[in-house]
């Protein structure tokens, strides 16, 4: 096929000079693609003039919206993906964790989206902030949705994934997205782009693709954008010494090669559910995808006296390896994406191979099932040993971007975090131990230089997902030679693409303006109880003020009994002398939330249909038998959520009858929509 890109609505033939693109696995060409002929300034102001405005109108559960019915398509169809990454080298199971994995993604940031996010343009960021002893001047930290283009750089071993992963975060933060898949496995993404086009969910201008090089495309970026790449670190630091990236202060996150690490602890010895899940996870790391993940483990880090049972281990569940054609059921490992990586991959075995000795594998002589190994990148799992970690350097500091690893031994825990550390930052390291004093000690010894620490025991060995599987909920990236960004991290990677904003101004105007109320704005008075109005007929501010009521030692004391809380503080007088809090018997707190819910609802049924929970419960002053309360209940903030109902967040405030506040909560509520 002849791959073409996808930019400003339509689909752009390629040139005249072709690149052939071959199979991983026969050598044959199975694609071309070609340079050029694509005005780069054109992509991306069609990015932000189209697809940022149609994205922007939309709410965060619009999107969300459009992600789930993406995620849904793509489902249906995900079977083509499979058949045609079998010619990047990868198995079924390879493919589950790139398709399954991007289109769980999508399904993953659609959830979040409507479960964490509002339905509106913005966010709120925080708490309000006081700025004035009077409270006529206030400070409220907003984030809105950056007005230019998010360029996404992928690298070849995830071409569905990676696209997805990105684009996910992104388009629910509404930003247009520019996609460059590696050239090497670029037909995958391409199919996926056009599955994504014949949909016709995303708005015009959400996505294109740029199959084949990028060219000055660079120059035309603007402060308003991001660059999110993943790839090689040499790569990674060329593009962000761009003088556009420095001069435009335009944001990079990075996702780069790292030696990341698993870490076996010294309780963890042969014959633990510890050590075989260590010996497990090594082993498929090594496998998985041939072990062309910037996740997978490239250092097994074990105690110096069970080095020998780990090295024994590995070579015994590595012998039952079948590398072949990843289309045979039999065969659980493919080969590498490419000619060129094998020849890659070898050299930086033949460095290791300088501080370290290969004790599993020969790449001069293995078998390959169903596959000519010539003709195809294959290559057997191949594990080293370094008898002297301490003063070597290239295991520390060389990625063989394949199915390599290296185990070295420590002596003590100190040894092994300097070990681990000595990775200069990676993504991920994975810790082996069912103690949790020793648990602790390596987390905090080695979480600086890690993105990500998975704990691994007998508790979680079943469930757990695995030390090479970044999850959507969590963040993605890790400090130094990681790259030092991240992403993923649930809303922490929608986040990447807004512009948080400190707004000044009195509560009034504040209020108005990020259409939710703050303490100090006008509260609006009107006739009847806030309950009886429909969702839509409801003003930001609306105050209902209650009638009192006085609380009474009987009340304390049925309430007491009737629940079950005897604390002392609402039982006895004499407990309670010279407590640093209570002045004498005091009410429970949850009585006086019953109590103010008993002053301010309306009981006949109407517009409000349910009572969802409560949300920054604080008790401020304790109530004595006697005192006299009342409710202030204020419409804080609407949001919408389908064509029947709507949320709506009440500001409450219990006070006393002299003014004083005894507790603060907001309250939330399902209001029906007018029929």
């Amino acid at each position: 096929m002849r791959l073409e890109s996808f930019v400003r609505g339509r689909w752009i033939a390629p040139g005249q000079e072709l690149a052939e693109i071959r199979s991983a696995v026969t050598g044959d060409v199975v694609a071309e693609v070609a340079g050029g002929g694509l005005d780069m300034g054109e992509v991306l102001a069609y990015a932000r003039q189209v697809g940022g405005p149609n994205l922007r109108r939309l709410t965060f559960h619009q999107r969300a919206e459009l992600l789930k019915r993406l995620a849904l398509h793509l489902t249906e169809r995900k079977e083509q993906l499979y058949k045609l990454s079998y010619q990047t080298g990868t198995t079924r199971s390879d493919n589950f964790i790139d398709v399954d994995g991007g289109i769980g993604t999508l399904f993953v940031y659609a959830s979040k989206g409507r479960r964490e996010l509002p339905n509106a343009t913005f966010l709120l960021d925080g708490n309000v902030e006081s700025l004035s002893k009077g409270g006529t001047f206030v400070g409220q930290h907003v984030m809105s949705s950056l007005h230019g283009v998010a360029v996404h750089i992928n690298a070849f071993n995830f071409p569905c994934w990676g696209m997805l992963e990105k684009l996910a975060p992104a388009i629910l933060a509404g930003v247009p997205v520019v996609t460059k898949p590696a050239t090497i496995t670029s037909y995958v993404a391409h199919a996926l782009v056009r599955m994504i086009d014949e949909s016709r969910i995303l708005p015009d201008g959400a996505l294109q693709c740029i199959v084949g090089p990028t060219g000055d495309l660079f120059d035309h970026l603007t402060c308003q954008d991001v660059v999110s790449f993943t790839g090689s670190a040499d790569t990674a630091q060329k593009l962000q010494r761009h003088p556009v990236i420095a001069r435009e202060s335009v944001r990079f996150i990075a996702e780069r090669d790292s030696l990341n690490a698993a870490i076996l602890a010294p309780d963890a010895g042969p014959g633990t559910p510890e050590f075989d899940l260590f010996i497990k996870e090594v082993a498929k790391e090594m496998t998985v995808k041939a072990g062309q993940k910037c996740t997978a483990i490239r250092r097994a880090i074990a105690p110096n006296a069970h080095v020998p049972a780990v090295i024994e281990a590995l070579r015994e569940r590595l012998s039952k390896v079948t590398v072949g054609h990843p289309e045979l059921e039999s065969v659980r490992m493919g080969p590498v994406v490419g000619l060129g990586q094998r020849r890659d991959v070898l050299a930086q075995v033949a460095k290791l191979r300088a501080e370290a000795d290969i004790v599993v594998g020969d790449p001069e002589n293995f078998t390959v099932e169903g596959a000519d190994r010539e003709r195809g990148a294959f290559i057997p799992p191949l594990l080293l040993h370094c008898p002297d970690p301490i003063r070597a350097v290239s295991v520390h500091s060389v990625e063989a971007f394949g199915p390599v690893c290296t185990v070295m031994g420590y002596d003590g825990l100190d040894q092994a975090v300097t070990l681990a550390n000595r990775g200069d930052g990676s993504l991920v390291a994975s810790l082996y131990t069912y103690d949790a004093a020793t648990a602790a000690d390596l987390v905090f010894g080695v979480g600086a230089f890690h993105g990500r620490l998975v704990l691994i025991d007998r508790d979680c060995g079943r469930e757990q997902t695995g030390h090479g599987s970044p999850m959507p909920h969590m963040v993605h990236g890790g400090p130094g030679r990681a790259g030092g960004g991240e992403e993923l991290g649930g809303m922490r990677g929608v986040h990447h693409y807004m512009q948080r904003t400190a707004l000044q101004g009195s509560p009034a105007m504040l209020s108005r303006v990020t259409q939710s109320w703050i303490k100090g704005a006008p509260a609006i008075q009107k006739d009847r109880h806030p309950f009886r109005y429909h969702f839509e007929d409801l003003e930001i501010g609306q105050t209902f003020v209650s009638r009192e009521r006085t609380v009474t030692l009987e009340d304390i004391e049925h309430f007491a009994h009737f629940t079950g809380d005897t604390f002392y503080a609402h039982m006895s007088e004499e407990a309670t002398k010279d407590h640093p809090f209570f002045p004498g018997r005091v009410a429970h707190g949850y009585l006086l939330l019953s109590f103010a819910a008993g002053l301010f609802v309306d009981p006949d049924p109407g517009p409000v249909l349910a009572n969802y929970g409560l949300d920054s419960l604080r008790f401020i002053k304790p109530v004595q038998p006697g005192e006299t309360i009342k409710v202030r209940l204020t419409v804080k903030a609407k949001s919408p959520r389908n064509a029947q109902y709507g949320e709506v967040r009440w500001d409450v405030e219990i006070m006393t009858d002299k003014g004083e506040t005894v507790a603060t909560y907001e309250l939330l509520t399902m209001n029906a929509v007018k029929p």
